[in-house]
């Protein structure tokens, strides 16, 4: 690893990428944090998990099983993806929508473990942020793995029925019965799986955002950066 606070890339390491990396669970704030953080910083964000459901939405659209391992990894490394910060095309279709619904929220555990799949979109971010010079990438390996260098990495967390409310609010076809369970089989698959699980990086700023304003934890982060 560089002793700099900042990534370089591969392929001119006398660049330095500017990235903040901000793990999480689902439902910890992630996304708001990470928009915020972004535009407060004149950086692009990009959320990682997002990449995750299009590839899984891919798959169920064209029938395929997301536990067939071999055929869902074939098709990351084929399907296009045009991540927005709000928006995202597979393929030429426009699925920001349909991939927060049910059926892909259940099956993206099954795809995300994928290894082969982890490895073709860790690629792609990587890609993503040597592109622009860097950015505010948000997921559950990005300190960990895609960008362990970061100059800045956070891991978000919340308690788990503040989790479940903010989710539930956000799928409004499910009950928070329902969507608290989701997220609790959700943590045990991204916590156990083999390949890159859920996991705080070395050096990473832990913050509760139960109790916390958005604002404020978004001053306290930029407040932190080199």
């Amino acid at each position: 690893m560089s002793d700099s606070p900042h990534q370089t890339t591969a392929d001119d390491p006398d660049r330095r990428l500017l990235v903040i990396a901000i793990d999480g669970p689902a439902g910890s704030g992630k996304s708001t944090v990470g928009r915020r953080l972004a535009a407060q910083l004149g950086l692009e964000y990009l959320d990682t998990g997002a990449m995750y459901r299009g590839v899984t939405f891919a798959a169920l659209r064209r029938g395929i099983d997301p536990a067939e391992a071999e055929v869902v990894a074939r098709l990351a490394r084929q399907v296009e993806l045009e991540v927005a910060e709000d928006r995202l095309v597979v393929d030429g279709v426009d699925a920001s929508i349909e991939i927060r619904g049910p059926e892909v929220t259940r099956a993206v555990s099954i795809v995300a473990a994928n290894p082969e799949v982890r490895a073709e979109l860790v690629r792609r971010q990587r890609e993503w942020a040597g592109e622009r010079g860097g950015g505010v990438l948000e997921g559950r390996d990005i300190g960990s793995v895609v960008f362990p260098d970061a100059a800045l990495k956070v891991y978000l967390t919340a308690a788990p029925e503040v989790r479940a409310a903010r989710r539930s609010q956000e799928v409004t076809d499910l009950s928070y019965e329902t969507v608290a369970a989701d997220l609790a089989r959700r943590d045990a698959l991204d916590q156990g799986r083999a390949d890159s699980p859920l996991a705080l990086a070395d050096g990473a700023v832990v913050v509760d955002t139960t109790d916390r304003e958005i604002d404020d934890i978004v001053a306290d982060l930029a407040a932190r950066l080199p």
